[in-house]
């Protein structure tokens, strides 16, 4: 079965109802390809950072960083919802050349591009007047800077909705294979070869930017054969297509800016306000928080499609059920490296450099408040699978207006800390305002006691052993060290446990799909029911 008759069948064919640990199942199964993606993007995620910050210190890492910050927002700005908007719709239609899939594409692509290539010409015109307002003072290599991030914006545009497309109509292994890996496994090894180079931070950015060309050909390459593109699909949208599309993905448009820009913000805000030195550090500070936050992220990016699905369908009881167990996956992959950041952050920046260990508060603050957005789960995706992107759009806003007004207040006096804090109240105010917009929609529990069990158990143990950690070492590396032997050390004392073994094997049937997948999670199902 190729990948667009899988598609097709999946919105179409397939419209039984299904119960929650069908579905449960099938998202295990998609969220360890999610997770794998996710590892992937952390690790040269982080190496990027490293490099970025050895290779340029605070200045040059503070430019480089709101470079990074101009293309990402206003490429949030320009694509207009039309990402999630393709993820929304493209489930629900049949793909292959006898399809209606392949009609969204115009109504999807052309507004954001138009848009994109407007915005960046008038970027790049008005790099002489921006360069001195974003950056510390004016120069020819700073106005270069800025409008070449003005420039690429088109660029990154189309790599975002041809993502979305790719996570559609291929297997989450494609999806992976070009936003998990080749994209950021050649950005650190381009920035480095221009900071060993001593290429300079403008150089340092093309090198960033390249990979998301060879995203836009291997793309291109992946999605025309499940489309039905060039054999017979048909790419002439009906009017209906234009109003249903863009009556969703709209109220969309401004919070899709406002979660992809979440921490370029802070960064821009930072460089304004406190100088490109304080951004630096706060960049640093980001890299370290986002790279937490990217379990949840991979699992978000694997079973969007199947939330859609579920949620178009009416199956509310289903769509609970996968949400509470991947927000507890997310809490038990995600928390230990909040709790660690937030007690052993001077550890973790001074792998930076000495410059950057002025941001341990903010790493602390960041980390504490991420606790709140892991916790929750993915109730946007909720919101927006669901169809409700105004109310996601209201949680968004909220959050964003929180975090700029106290970002103003603060951050002329406290430089990182204030950002720090400013973000921290919006990442709340955004997330339980939509948790209880996400409650009220689907109408099912989004907490369940596995959750709470497993939020209880994360905070005694890694609070254990970052006790242990501090006592002997300190909040410097060498307590880090200690702190993660000591958690290295109860895993293995728990694969000695019954039990915990007994829910490996019971997760990797699901994982696996195999013909005892199914009863093996029945009866772990009705095991748990009997203990309630």
């Amino acid at each position: 079965m190729t990948a667009g008759t899988r598609a097709a069948a999946d919105s179409a064919g397939d419209e039984q109802p299904t119960d929650g640990t069908t579905e449960a199942r099938r998202s295990a199964r998609t969220g360890l390809a999610g997770l794998a993606g996710a590892a992937t993007n952390g690790l040269f995620g982080f190496l990027l950072a490293v490099v970025i910050t050895r290779g340029y210190g605070t200045v040059g890492s503070g430019a480089f960083f709101a470079a990074i910050g101009v293309v990402t927002v206003t490429a949030a700005v320009c694509t207009l919802g039309a990402e999630t908007g393709l993820i929304w719709t493209l489930p629900r239609r049949r793909a292959g050349g006898r399809g209606d899939a392949a009609r969204v594409l115009p109504v999807a692509f052309l507004p954001p591009l138009v848009a994109a290539v407007l915005v960046g010409l008038t970027g790049v015109f008005a790099a002489d007047a921006l360069a001195p307002r974003l950056l510390d003072g004016p120069g020819a290599g700073g106005t270069t800077l800025i409008a070449v991030s003005f420039a690429a914006v088109p660029l990154v545009v189309a790599m975002t909705l041809l993502l979305a497309v790719l996570r559609c109509v291929r297997p989450i292994q494609a999806y992976v294979g070009v936003q998990s890996v080749l994209v950021p496994v050649a950005r650190p090894v381009l920035v480095g070869v221009a900071a060993v180079a001593s290429g300079g931070v403008l150089v340092g950015m093309t090198g960033w930017l390249v990979p998301a060309a060879f995203a836009v050909l291997v793309c291109l390459l992946l999605v025309a054969g499940p489309l039905g593109v060039g054999r017979g699909a048909a790419l002439r949208p009906e009017r209906a297509d234009w109003s249903t599309f863009w009556r969703f993905a709209l109220p969309r448009a401004a919070s899709a800016a406002i979660d992809a820009s979440a921490v370029w913000v802070g960064v821009l805000l930072t460089s304004v306000l406190a100088g490109q030195a304080d951004a630096g550090v706060f960049g640093a500070v980001g890299r370290y928080i986002l790279a937490g936050q990217l379990a949840m992220q991979g699992l978000r990016v694997a079973v969007s499609p199947q939330l859609s699905r579920l949620l178009g369908r009416g199956e509310r009881a289903a769509a609970a059920a996968v949400h509470r167990q991947l927000t507890t996956w997310a809490l038990v992959l995600s928390w230990p490296v909040y709790l660690l950041l937030a007690v052993f952050g001077l550890a973790f920046l001074q792998l930076f450099g000495p410059e950057f260990t002025a941001g341990t508060t903010a790493m602390t603050v960041l980390a504490l408040a991420m606790l709140i957005n892991t916790g929750v789960g993915n109730v946007q995706s909720l919101l927006l699978m669901g169809g409700r992107s105004g109310l996601h759009l209201v949680a968004a806003v909220a959050g964003l207006l929180v975090t700029v007004s106290l970002g103003l207040w603060l951050i002329p006096e406290h430089g990182v800390t204030g950002a720090a804090v400013a973000w921290a109240v919006g990442i709340a105010t955004e997330n339980l305002t939509a948790f209880g917009c996400a409650r009220t929609v689907v109408g099912q529990p989004l907490v369940d006691a596995a959750l709470v069990r497993a939020a209880a158990g994360v905070v005694a143990g890694v609070g254990i052993a970052a006790l242990v950690g501090v006592s002997t070492g300190g909040r410097g590396i060498a307590g880090l060290v200690v702190a993660l032997s000591v958690l290295a050390a109860a895993c293995v004392g728990l694969l000695t446990v019954p039990r915990v073994r007994r829910r490996i094997r019971v997760t990797m049937r699901q994982l696996r799909g195999g013909q005892g997948a199914a009863s093996a999670a029945d009866g772990a199902a009705a095991a748990s029911m009997k203990g309630r």
